[in-house]
C-alpha cells in the first residue's frame, strides 16, 4: 500500500489548516483553511497551493471555522471540481462563515485602499468576495456522525464528534488496497470534556496513524469554571472605570459561550445589567443555525431551547447588523460590552473598536481566544507599547486581561489520553501549534511509548 500525507499548512502554526492524503492515483484534502497573519504574507500563503487543484478527488472538512475553512474558495477558484463532505451542521455553518470573510476582506480592503490612495500607495483586491464565496455550498455533501461513506475511489470517510464547535468532527479514513486495509485519524481540533453546549469528544479505536493538533500541547487549562469567574472580575474592575469592555471572539462558538456566560452572570446578579453588544451580523444567523441543529448540542441546552429558555436571548444583549449602529457605539460613553470578531484583530469589526478605544486606560480588552504569532491579537496579549491598526500606531493604554480557560481546545492531558485510546497507533503526526507546544507534546507522548513526528511545512510522509 502507497499512501502519503503531505503536510500544507497548519504546520509550526495554528492557522492555515491543510493536508493532503494521496493514495495510487487517489488524492483527498483534510481542510482547506486560511492562513492568517500580516498583510503581504497572507496574500503570498492564501494564493499559493503546492499541488494541483484540478486532481483533487474531495475535500473532507472537520469544522467550520475559519482557519479550517476559510481558503476553499480560492481552491475553488484555481480549479477544485470535487465534493466537500462534512456534517450537515458545519455545512450551514460554513456557508455563513465563508460568505462573511469575503464580505470582511470587501470592506477591509476598501478602508485600506481609502488610506493606500492618500498616501500614493499601491490598491488591493479581496483575497475572494462574498460572491465567489456563495458558490461553495453547492459543494457540500452532507454525513451524519458514525456514518462510513466512500468519498473517493478506495478511501471511506468516518466522522466522529469533536466537541469543539458545532458539528465540528474527528475524520477517520478508511484506505483499501486489496484486501489491506489502513485506518489514518484526524483530530485538529480537537475539544475539551464538560465544555457548555456541546457533547464530549467521541475517541475513534484502533487506528493506524493519527493527526493530532497541539495547540496546548504544553499546556494545563483551568476549569472552565474559573473562565466564568475571571469574566465577572474583569467586566466589574472595568465598570468601576466606567470603561468600555472589547471581547474579540471568533464569531462561531466562542462568542456563543461568551454570550452563555455573561447570561449566567447576569442571572445570578454577579455583574451590572450594562449593555451588551454582539456586533456580527453573522450572530443572529449562528443562533438560527444552533437551534436548527440542537441533536448537535448537549442534553441541557437541548431542553432549553426546547422549552424556550436557549442561552442566546436576553434582556441586556443586542446583536448588531447595520455598520453605522456599529460605529455609532463609539460615540456611546456608556460602560457596555462589545463582543466583535474576528477572534485574532485582523480584520472586522473589531478593528474599528479598538482604533477608537485602545488608548484610553478606563477601557478593557478582553482577551477570551488563541492568539496566533504575527497577529495583532499577539502583539495586544503581549502589551506591546504601540500597535498598528489600520495602518497608524495607536498607544495601547486599555488594560488587557486574558482568560485562558475559554479555551476549545484540548490540553496536554487530554491530548495525551485521546492519543492512548486510539491506540495501536504505528505513528503520532503533531501538527496545529506553535514549535514549542508541539514538542512538549511529543515528549509526553514518547514517554508513553508512541512512536510521534512533528512535520515541516510542505513535507511529504510516506506511510508504511
Amino acid at each position: 500500500m502507497s499512501v502519503t500525507i503531505k503536510f500544507l499548512g497548519g504546520v509550526g502554526t495554528v492557522t492555515g489548516s491543510s493536508h493532503l492524503v494521496a493514495a495510487d492515483k487517489t488524492s483527498v484534502i483534510l481542510d482547506c483553511g486560511l492562513f492568517q497573519g500580516r498583510r503581504d504574507e497572507f496574500y503570498r500563503i492564501n494564493t499559493t497551493f503546492n499541488y494541483n487543484p484540478h486532481k483533487i478527488n474531495a475535500l473532507v472538512l472537520s469544522h467550520a471555522h475559519i482557519d479550517h475553512c476559510g481558503n476553499i474558495p480560492n481552491l475553488i477558484k484555481q480549479g477544485l471540481r470535487c465534493k466537500i463532505y462534512a456534517t450537515s451542521a458545519t455545512k450551514d455553518l460554513a456557508k455563513l462563515m465563508l460568505e462573511d470573510s469575503g464580505k470582511i476582506q470587501e470592506e477591509d480592503i476598501k478602508y485600506v485602499n481609502k488610506i493606500n490612495r492618500r498616501l500614493g500607495l499601491p490598491m488591493r483586491k479581496p483575497l475572494y468576495t462574498k460572491r465567489e464565496a456563495s458558490k461553495v455550498s453547492k459543494r457540500f455533501h452532507s454525513l451524519a456522525y458514525g456514518e462510513k461513506s466512500c468519498v473517493a475511489k478506495d478511501i471511506f470517510a468516518t466522522l466522529y464528534d469533536a466537541g469543539h464547535i458545532l458539528g465540528s468532527s474527528i475524520v477517520v479514513l478508511n484506505i483499501k488496497e486489496g484486501a489491506k486495509e489502513m485506518r489514518l485519524g484526524y483530530a485538529v481540533d480537537l475539544g475539551r470534556k464538560s465544555l457548555p453546549l456541546l457533547g464530549d469528544p467521541v475517541i475513534p479505536p484502533k487506528l493506524d496513524y493519527l493527526i493530532l493538533e497541539s495547540t496546548y500541547g504544553g499546556r494545563l487549562h483551568a476549569p472552565i469554571e474559573e473562565a466564568k469567574t475571571k469574566l465577572r472580575d474583569a467586566i466589574n474592575r472595568t465598570v468601576a472605570r466606567k470603561g468600555k469592555i472589547l471581547i474579540p471572539s471568533f464569531t462561531l462558538e466562542r462568542t456563543q459561550e461568551v454570550v452563555y456566560f455573561l447570561n449566567e452572570l447576569l442571572k445570578e446578579k454577579s455583574i451590572a445589567p450594562i449593555p451588551i453588544y454582539v456586533d456580527s451580523p453573522l450572530a443572529t444567523d449562528i443562533t438560527d443555525i444552533f437551534k436548527y441543529h440542537i441533536d448537535f448540542l448537549d442534553e441541557e441546552t437541548r431542553k432549553d431551547i426546547s422549552n424556550g429558555e436557549g442561552p442566546f436571548e436576553f434582556l441586556n444583549l443586542k446583536y448588531i447588523h447595520d455598520q453605522q449602529e456599529s460605529k455609532a457605539l463609539n460615540n456611546d460613553k456608556r460602560p457596555m460590552i462589545i463582543i466583535a470578531g474576528s477572534g485574532m484583530c485582523e480584520s472586522g469589526r473589531i478593528l474599528h473598536h479598538l482604533q477608537n478605544n485602545i488608548g484610553e486606560s478606563r477601557n478593557t480588552i478582553l482577551v477570551v481566544g488563541y492568539m496566533a504569532q504575527d497577529t495583532l491579537g499577539r502583539r495586544i496579549v503581549e502589551k506591546a507599547r504601540f500597535v498598528r491598526i489600520f495602518g497608524v500606531e495607536h498607544e495601547l493604554n486599555a488594560e488587557v486581561a486574558v482568560i485562558n480557560a475559554f479555551s476549545g481546545h484540548a490540553d496536554k492531558n487530554d491530548l495525551v489520553d485521546f492519543a492512548l485510546n486510539c491506540r495501536p497507533l504505528k505513528r503520532v503526526f503533531l501538527v496545529h501549534a506553535e514549535p514549542d507546544q508541539s514538542r512538549v507534546l511529543s515528549e509526553a507522548l514518547i514517554q508513553k511509548g508512541l512512536s510521534v513526528y512533528i512535520p515541516s511545512k510542505n513535507e511529504e510522509i510516506l506511510l508504511p
